[in-house]
C-alpha cells in the first residue's frame, strides 16, 4: 500500500502511481526485500573517545503492552538481519515506547550517553547543503540512494 499526500494535483499522483507500478520490483516493500543490499551500503563506523568510560543504562520494568511491542519489532529486525543477537555488549541503552495518537507505538533507544562519547565529525556537510540547494524551490522529490526525481 501506497499513501500519498492527499493535496497534491490529481496529474501528480498519476504520474506517480505509475512510475511506481511500473517499476515495483526494484523498490523495497517489506523488510525481507531489503535483505540483499550490500554492507558497504549500509553498515558504517561510529568512532568514539577512548578516553570516556562505556555507559549501562539502568534495568527497569516496562509495560508488558510496551514488551510485546518491542518483542515484535526486534523478531522483525533479525529475521531480516538488520540486527543481530549479541552474547555481550560493552553498551547498554534502554529503548522507550511511546504511544502515538492512532494507539499504535513508537519505539526509540535512548543513546543520551553513547551520544557524548562520539568523536564529531570536522568534516562540514556539504552533501546535506548540496541536496538543500537542489530541491530548494521544487513542490515534490524523491530521494532514495543515488536516485532523483524532482517535479516541478
Amino acid at each position: 500500500m501506497v499513501k500519498l499526500n492527499v493535496d497534491l494535483d490529481t496529474f501528480i499522483i498519476d504520474v506517480r502511481e505509475q512510475l511506481l507500478k511500473e517499476y515495483k520490483d526494484i523498490f523495497a516493500w517489506m523488510y525481507k526485500d531489503l535483505r540483499d543490499i550490500p554492507p558497504r551500503l549500509t553498515q558504517h563506523q561510529i568512532e568514539l573517545h577512548t578516553n570516556i568510560p562505556t555507559s549501562h543504562q539502568a534495568w527497569y520494568w516496562m509495560n508488558p503492552n510496551y514488551v510485546v511491542v518491542v518483542k515484535q519489532a526486534l523478531d522483525k529486525l533479525i529475521a531480516t538481519g538488520f540486527i543481530t543477537l549479541v552474547e555481550e555488549s560493552t553498551w547498554l541503552s534502554p529503548i522507550v515506547v511511546l504511544p502515538k495518537k492512532n494507539e499504535k507505538f513508537q519505539r526509540y533507544m535512548d543513546f543520551q550517553n553513547l551520544n557524548v562519547t562520539i568523536k564529531k565529525n570536522p568534516t562540514p556537510l556539504l552533501f546535506t547543503k548540496r541536496v538543500l540547494d537542489m530541491v530548494a524551490g521544487h513542490e515534490i522529490y524523491f530521494f532514495w540512494m543515488e536516485f532523483w526525481v524532482i517535479i516541478r
